[in-house]
């Protein structure tokens, strides 16, 4: 089962409203994506906390075989 883009784009900018979101479909499947997520609330936290934020972000979308999203590649941090 494919996502759109603009789905996770917006998962993920309800957990993070002021964050600068990118979402990049890689293989044009709808399943493989990549994403890129500075907001201010990753300051101080290591890049796995990060991570485990945007993912709790998803909803379980990418929860198991029968998920939604199989691949999200994240590319997370603060702003400079």
């Amino acid at each position: 089962m494919a996502i759109e883009a603009k789905t996770i784009e917006s998962l993920i900018k309800e957990a993070f409203p002021q964050a600068k979101i990118e979402v990049r479909d890689l293989a044009g499947d709808g399943n493989h994506y990549a994403a890129t997520v500075i907001d201010e609330s990753f300051r101080g936290k290591s890049r796995v906390a990060q991570q485990r934020m945007v993912y709790a972000a998803l909803k379980g979308k990418m929860d198991g075989p029968n998920g939604e999203l199989h691949a999200l590649g994240l590319t997370t941090r603060a702003p400079e």
